[in-house]
């Protein structure tokens, strides 16, 4: 443990001028899936919206030492791949401690889940543990993730380092007056309070277990609506980490080397970074006083030649023509944005349950569209308004009339809209849930609205219906539709004339409709009223005697075959005429 120390404290062979021609020379051998954004800066900036992350001087490290070691300019390759490289392919270097790559992906899958517009890659959080611990020192943890004794880095005192006084009573670093950075992800007491996690499911937020400290990790590189897609969102996200362009630089190497392919190597057999980076300078003193208790002033320097320096204008004269140029004052700094805590911001929203949205025309929906918030450490968030808008042209609208209504979440996270009241129109149409503003997380529900239906249609009355040939029944038919017992109005009825008593086949004679042209119809599509009820047209019959059956169907299976009798009146036989005997 104290030669680790050392290594990490010791000042490196390796400057930063090295380390730049380093970076230069990788550069041109490799290409970074996102490229450095212009304007990336270290030192003392402050990520996008003044985001800090938590600790005292804005990182989650404390801007602690790390490892300068870059990767091989020749990388592993393999096209189609950035993983499960065969060992023989890469370099040593490629290979990372099957724990601690496992726990770089569950990180990438679980936030991938809670927040998938981060795009978070388990290949950006392999980069920062290199850098930050060699990959928990070659993978020395045991079968829980578990270092055998702590990572820690120097202890944070202001020499040559940042100075933050001790923030958790050295329960996590062992030292109670200054902050040291703790674990394989190198998190400082004050910044793991807030976003420590338990990824290993053993009750334990843990900052010496490798599966903690990387899912922290990935929701704290995600922290402020960061799209790790994006050049400038990296950036500030691992400037954040340390703000260091030589940091930012060193990471984005093995970021770039990790994605062009890794192999699983066994728990213990990593590669050891060697290279520590040299700590930062302290304050330049303060110049020392001399004899007589005045202080010595700084020497100007001298002009390069004789005369080669111009005498200050005297001040104008009045009426000579010129004027003294007025100060501009200098602009005031807008104080920095404050940066909202992990659980203040929202990071996804997700399906609470809501199952199939279908209903039938005019009806109203089963299901009502609910979602759960979650804030950036994955917890549910309470007191968030989602707003839920309807899109399409079924008519479809929320109880009350409304195509968009605003609900607050409750204290699980959830928020549930008005039930939906079906439209006359059947169709497809959407349902979206919106919620935040710096970068709104939205989430869609399809849902249709099919035809009104009926399972069951019956005849008013069992009035038997004949007609001579060539002449229309007397008698007109009338029919209801029900649902469940309940009348069923607006229910789409056709009448077929058909041949047999299961009406499945069509007939070409005997009894039909009229179009508005007055030419037969043996086929018409017809719609219940509000009450159920279906009057059909006048039928009328052709010169072909014989019964034949008209068929009527519903939407919802409903069927009902109706008798109609073609014959000739029967004929009245004349009276017999008795003739008187004689």
């Amino acid at each position: 443990m104290a030669a680790h120390i050392r290594r990490r404290l010791r000042k490196g062979a390796t400057t930063t001028a090295v380390a730049a021609a380093a970076v230069a020379a990788l550069a041109a051998s490799q290409a970074p899936a996102a490229p450095l954004a212009e304007g990336s800066t270290g030192g003392d900036q402050q990520t996008a919206g003044g985001e800090t992350g938590g600790s005292e001087d804005g990182a989650a490290t404390g801007n602690s030492p790390y490892y300068t070691d870059l990767p091989p300019l020749v990388t592993p390759d393999r096209p189609g791949s950035s993983s499960n490289l065969p060992a023989a392919t890469g370099s040593a270097e490629a290979g990372i401690p099957a724990s601690v790559l496992a726990a770089y992906k569950q990180a990438e899958q679980t936030v991938g889940t809670t927040d998938p517009a981060c795009r978070l890659p388990w290949q950006l959080l392999a980069a920062i543990g290199k850098v930050e611990s060699g990959q928990a020192r070659g993978g020395q943890v045991d079968a829980n993730g578990t270092t055998p004794t702590p990572i820690l880095g120097p202890a944070l005192n202001g020499e040559g380092f940042a100075l933050i006084k001790d923030t958790d009573g050295g329960a996590y670093d062992g030292d109670a007056v200054h902050d040291r950075a703790v674990g394989p992800m190198q998190f400082i007491p004050s910044t793991w309070a807030t976003w420590g996690q338990d990824a290993n499911g053993d009750g334990r937020k843990d900052p010496n277990n490798i599966y903690d400290a990387a899912l922290a990790a990935g929701r704290y590189l995600c922290a402020g609506g960061r799209n790790l897609a994006v050049a400038a969102d990296l950036d500030r996200a691992v400037l954040s980490y340390n703000q260091s362009t030589e940091y930012l630089r060193t990471v984005r190497s093995w970021f770039a080397y990790y994605q062009r392919g890794t192999h699983e190597v066994p728990d213990g057999s990593g590669v050891l970074p060697t290279a520590p980076s040299t700590p930062s300078p302290s304050p330049t003193p303060t110049p020392s006083p001399t004899p007589g208790g005045t202080t010595s002033p700084t020497p100007s320097p001298g002009p390069s030649k004789p005369g080669a320096t111009k005498p200050t204008p005297g001040p104008s004269k009045p009426g000579d023509g010129t004027t003294s140029p007025t100060p501009t004052p200098p602009r005031p700094t807008p104080p920095p944005k404050p940066t909202p805590s992990p659980a203040d911001t929202l990071g996804s929203l997700e399906n609470a349950g809501t199952g199939p949205l279908t209903a039938t025309a005019g009806g109203t929906f089963d299901e009502r569209v609910s979602v759960r918030a979650r804030n950036a450490l994955g917890a549910p968030m309470a007191q968030l308004p989602v707003t839920f808008t309807v899109s399409g042209t079924t008519g479809t609208l929320f109880d009350g009339g409304k195509k968009k209504v605003t609900v607050i979440s409750k204290a699980d996270g959830t928020a549930t809209a008005p039930a939906l009241k079906a439209g006359e129109k059947t169709g497809e149409f959407t349902v979206t849930a919106t919620a935040g503003t710096t970068r709104p997380r939205t989430l869609t529900y399809a849902a249709s609205v099919t035809a009104r239906q009926a399972d069951k249609i019956v005849r008013t009355d069992e009035k038997a219906l004949v007609a001579a040939p060539g002449v229309k029944f007397a008698d007109v038919v009338t029919v209801k539709a029900t649902h469940k017992g309940v009348a069923a109005p607006g229910v789409a009825v056709t009448a077929t004339m058909v041949k047999d008593s299961l009406g499945l086949i069509d007939n070409d004679k005997g009894p039909y409709f009229k179009d508005a042209a007055g030419k037969p119809l043996r086929t018409l599509d017809l719609t219940t009223g509000a009450d159920g009820l279906l009057q059909l047209p006048e039928i009328f019959a052709d010169e072909n005697p014989g019964t034949y059956k008209l068929r009527l169907t519903t939407e919802g299976g409903g069927s009902v075959v109706i008798e109609l009798t073609v014959q000739a009146p029967e004929e009245t036989a004349p009276e017999e005429t008795e003739t008187p005997e004689a």
